[in-house]
């Protein structure tokens, strides 16, 4: 009768430890999957909001701040989970040399095991600069 008892403790624990690594899993792999987002978002707001003008005329790079702003919202707006709330802080934006830093705070929702229950807020920070070859 001992032997059975061990048995079902065995594959209890079994099932708890499946059941943390679903929820650790899920709270992982979102992480990765915004921290590219966000990483593919802001090179491409980057590269949009080039002043031509200004490099045309000075041969420096330089990016208009508003329009930064207005392409990375839209593209990370189109591509995020549904499922979670994000709040987007642009810290510095410099516009020559083109230099950006932006936090991006992600509420994964609430987890209940058992009677407790916890939150999961995932903070990507992201410095982003960007360069260009000069090619004569």
């Amino acid at each position: 009768m001992k032997e059975s008892y061990w048995g079902y403790w065995l594959i209890l624990l079994g099932i708890f430890v499946i059941v943390i690594m679903m929820l650790i899993n899920s709270v992982t792999t979102t992480t990765t999957q915004d921290y590219y987002l966000i990483k593919e978002a802001t090179e491409a707001a980057m590269v949009d909001a080039i002043d031509y003008g200004y490099y045309a005329e000075y041969k420096e790079l330089r990016i208009n701040k508003e329009k930064f702003v207005e392409n990375f919202l839209r593209r990370f707006s189109e591509t995020i989970n549904i499922n979670k709330t994000y709040d987007v802080d642009f810290y510095d934006i410099y516009e020559a040399p083109p230099k950006v830093s932006l936090k991006v705070t992600s509420n994964s929702g609430t987890f209940f095991v058992g009677s407790a229950a916890d939150n999961f807020d995932i903070i990507n920070k992201i410095d982003a600069v960007l360069e260009m070859n000069e090619t004569s």
